[in-house]
């Protein structure tokens, strides 16, 4: 009933719409400037540089600008090695299946290196989901743009998201103090919690990527990387109860927001429409996302979605059924390891509780 519930739960607004603003506007004017340019082909490169506004939501402005700063850089980082992953499997004249795999194997290991390093640094959202997120759809573009470029551009969208989110320093009423904490280290508890939880990433994106690989190769369906995306969707809860509940909302809100997706390509939304979209979609999703899990994904799924079709033109029909059959089975993957430990400790229980009890004579 707890589950259900959470479906229907609306938790406390805390100043949403001020984060929603920042990261709408950090996305927004990197790519209405890229439109203007004529290059589109560089829009996934500012959309994950815009990525940095999400870190440090409420935090003063100097906690913010720290924790803003190591967050983009970290996905500056992830984002060159995706481009030259994708650039070595020309190099070593992969084929499109040795490339497929090698791209599963490198997410994977992003997957639980930066996992470790978002808990070690302590930064907020934890995990590793949009690193996942990055390096996989970076690394999986057919036709790399000039690599100098796209990683120009996301130098310049990370900076501009560090400006944004210190911009109301202007306003005298907003402003507070430029005090940086002091570097407070993980304690040995905390330190074996981030490695187990690095453990389960890895764990959790590795089995999914594989799955949806090996099921996408029979069937025919692409974009094995959102099943890896939507596996450590459970791995982020504070019990299991609430972990599994967010794999289950993860499947809900991603087919509400299909719905919602394919009226907007109905449309057939001009580029700057298509822009204008984008940073509804992410000021929608910052608006919930802390606070109602379903009503979130029904804007990160169009965002998602039409932000990989502006650099990678597919079939909506196609790209719809990869969506919601990829987020299945990475959403099923991640509970199955969010219950492994749980089912595990009670068959050890069991056991132990049966070799106590006295043997029966006769």
């Amino acid at each position: 009933m707890k589950m259900l519930a959470e479906l229907f739960t609306m938790g406390p607004a805390n100043k949403d719409h001020q984060v929603a603003i920042r990261c709408a506007i950090s996305v927004f004017v990197p790519l209405i400037t890229l439109l203007l340019l004529g290059r589109l082909d560089l829009a996934i490169f500012a959309s994950f540089g815009a990525f940095t506004g999400i870190y440090g939501r409420n935090q003063p402005h100097a906690v913010r600008f720290g924790l803003q700063l190591r967050a983009g850089t970290l996905m500056l980082v992830v984002m060159l090695a995706a481009a030259l992953t994708a650039r070595a499997g020309a190099a070593f004249a992969l084929t499109a299946a040795q490339n497929l795999w090698l791209q599963v194997f490198a997410t994977t290991l992003v997957a639980g290196c930066c996992s470790l390093i978002v808990a070690w640094w302590r930064l907020r959202p934890a995990g590793s989901l949009f690193h996942i997120f990055a390096f996989a759809a970076i690394a999986s573009i057919p036709d790399q743009p000039p690599l100098g470029q796209g990683m120009l551009v996301a130098v310049l969208t990370v900076a501009f998201s560090l400006l944004v989110g210190v911009s109301s320093r202007v306003l005298r009423s907003r402003r507070t103090p430029w005090v940086l904490p002091a570097r407070r280290p993980l304690s040995k508890a905390e330190q074996r919690a981030a490695l187990l939880e690095s453990i389960g990433y890895l764990v959790a994106a590795g089995l999914a990527g594989t799955l949806a690989t090996l099921v996408g190769e029979r069937l025919g369906f692409g974009h094995n990387y959102w099943a890896m995306v939507a596996a450590v969707v459970p791995l982020v809860g504070h019990s299991t109860r609430h972990r599994v509940s967010r794999g289950v909302q993860r499947i809900l809100g991603t087919a509400i927001g299909l719905v919602l997706l394919a009226g907007i390509l109905l449309l057939q939304p001009s580029p700057w429409q298509t822009v204008l979209v984008i940073a509804a979609c992410q000021f929608g999703a910052e608006m919930f996302i802390a606070r109602q899990y379903v009503l979130a994904q029904i804007f990160v799924t169009p965002l998602a979605l039409i932000s990989t079709l502006l650099v990678v033109p597919a079939a909506p029909g196609i790209l719809l059924r990869d969506r919601i059959f990829e987020t299945v089975i990475g959403a099923a993957v991640g509970i199955a390891v969010v219950l492994t430990p749980t089912v595990w400790r009670r068959l050890r229980a069991g056991q132990a509780a049966r070799a106590k009890r006295p043997a029966h004579p006769g």
